[in-house]
């Protein structure tokens, strides 16, 4: 990977293995060209790149941020014991890697032993209307004829067929289908009579 330091405008790109032999000892050379300008460096060149990496892999783009934002941190704290300073980009794209597994890892986590939230319930006085209604139904029901209730019941709290209904009752499908009709036609009256 070439760098260029960050002082020097205008001046030749080297690599760092360049500039450490040029300037001799190899010790002297890692504290000359320091953590610094490696990274502003790296930064100044890769930080997009790795952000939209980070983004594919957490699918968020602050996450992703930060997530790069830590390997150049990491990278900057141990840049020293770096062994070919050439591979640093290798280096941050993996940190980049596994730090978005982390953080998937961490989100999963926190998904399955998040609290679950109550699941929405009607208001009290919704509860109560409803309670009303299906007793006016109930009271209705009461007041139709045995056959034609027994129709309705089939049908509507059953959920059975009207060849279903005709064998339980015992009775056509014809007169399944009028009784349905005409307790339909009673039950809408006196529902109305109780509005």
């Amino acid at each position: 990977m070439p760098f260029r330091k960050p002082d020097d405008e205008g001046a030749r790109p080297t690599d760092v293995t360049e500039t450490l032999v040029a300037r001799g000892t190899a010790g002297a050379v890692a504290v000359a060209w320091d953590a610094d300008q490696a990274v502003t460096a790296l930064y100044s060149a890769n930080y997009r790149s790795l952000v939209r990496l980070a983004a594919m892999l957490v699918r968020d783009a602050g996450t992703a941020e930060e997530v790069v934002q830590d390997a150049f941190v990491a990278m900057h704290g141990g840049w020293r014991r770096l062994r070919d300073p050439d591979k640093a980009l290798s280096y941050l794209r993996q940190s980049v890697v596994n730090r978005s597994r982390s953080v998937l890892r961490h989100r999963a986590v926190v998904e399955k032993y998040a609290p679950k939230g109550l699941p929405d319930a009607p208001s009290a006085e919704a509860g109560a209307i409803g309670e009303l209604e299906r007793s006016a139904v109930v009271d209705a029901l009461h007041r139709l004829p045995t056959r034609q209730r027994e129709a309705l019941v089939l049908r509507y709290y059953a959920d059975l067929s009207e060849a279903e209904i005709a064998q339980s009752m015992g009775i056509s499908r014809g007169a399944v289908k009028s009784h349905t009709a005409r307790g339909m036609a009673a039950l809408r009256n006196v529902l109305e009579q109780f509005s």
